[in-house]
């Protein structure tokens, strides 16, 4: 699916400061996009749960998002861990592991977000070796920096 260019220079920018992606190149950056699509949510849709299997990298267009754990025991409130807005992302850690969503995401009022989902993401580097070494590259050095401040 082509994004429009409005679209892609919205993303140009947002793709360089997620960790997982910074170091790549502009026209790597301009391929990523090719393969991400616009949503739109009303106020208060649940875009995925606490446990549930991390399958895409979301990116807010316009609205906001709150990322939250659920209530634990019946009366007790969820508790806000953040809030996305405009040009805000989160779930990207989701396109490299298989571990499970470690908090819940509901859109706070209507919004327009971007997905680039987990399966799209693997067939990019299925054909596009030079992202694949620069991705793995770039979660072993997080990786290190992660065991580093432990």
């Amino acid at each position: 699916m082509e994004n429009s260019n409005v679209d892609s220079l919205i993303l140009l920018p947002i793709l360089k400061q997620i960790p997982l992606f910074s170091a790549l190149d502009e026209n790597t950056h301009k391929e990523i996009i090719q393969h991400i699509i616009l949503m739109y949510y009303p106020a208060n849709y649940q875009l995925f749960k606490e446990g549930d299997e991390g399958d895409a990298l979301y990116i807010v267009k316009k609205g906001q998002i709150s990322i939250y754990h659920e209530a634990k025991e019946a009366g007790e409130l969820p508790k806000k861990v953040a809030e996305i807005n405009e040009k805000g992302f989160f779930g990207e850690m989701a396109l490299v592991s298989d571990q499970p969503r470690n908090a819940s995401a509901k859109t706070i009022i209507e919004s327009e977000v971007f997905i680039l989902s987990k399966t799209d993401f693997k067939k990019l580097l299925e054909t596009n070796t030079t992202l694949a070494e620069q991705i793995s590259a770039t979660m072993i050095d997080r990786l290190k920096k992660n065991d580093q401040t432990k």
